[in-house]
């Protein structure tokens, strides 16, 4: 088994930013940090959360766009594929997903489970199998190597 990939301090660092950022978003606004609610008002164009969930949305689409002009090598992190079909299939499989799960993965896994919803841990455990099972496969068949 390789474990290049393991990362604890990184891990740690950014499980406080996202814990930092969706108690900032709580006590400021009163809003639960869920991506898919957010994007979905954005793109709704509802109500007065408009404004910061485009920021937001914005936000989430320059991290990766400014990274992308770094060597992950220089980061430290290594890609499990750079395969645009597979990224993209991806994508669209977790916009589904979404959809199917009435939530994301940030809604559910953090705030859902922090707020002790059965039907966030639920999800969130059907993520986290979900994801489990498909880098398993993916990795039998030589798709993707971690």
């Amino acid at each position: 088994m390789n474990i290049v990939n393991f990362t604890p301090v990184e891990s740690l660092t950014g499980g406080i930013i996202i814990g930092l950022a969706v108690a900032m978003l709580y006590l400021l606004r009163g809003n639960y940090t869920g991506i898919s609610g957010i994007y979905s008002n954005v793109i709704a164009v509802k109500g007065s959360g408009f404004v910061w969930g485009l920021f937001f949305i914005i936000g989430l689409i320059i991290g990766p766009v400014i990274l992308s002009f770094l060597s992950y090598n220089d980061l430290g992190f290594t890609m499990p594929t750079t395969n645009p079909v597979l990224i993209i299939l991806g994508g669209l499989l977790v916009g589904y997903g979404t959809q199917l799960g009435s939530g994301c993965t940030s809604g559910h896994g953090v705030c859902g489970i922090s707020r002790l919803s059965i039907r966030s841990i639920i999800g969130t455990c059907i993520f986290v199998g979900a994801g489990v099972i498909t880098v398993f496969v993916l990795q039998s068949i030589g798709w993707v190597s971690l």
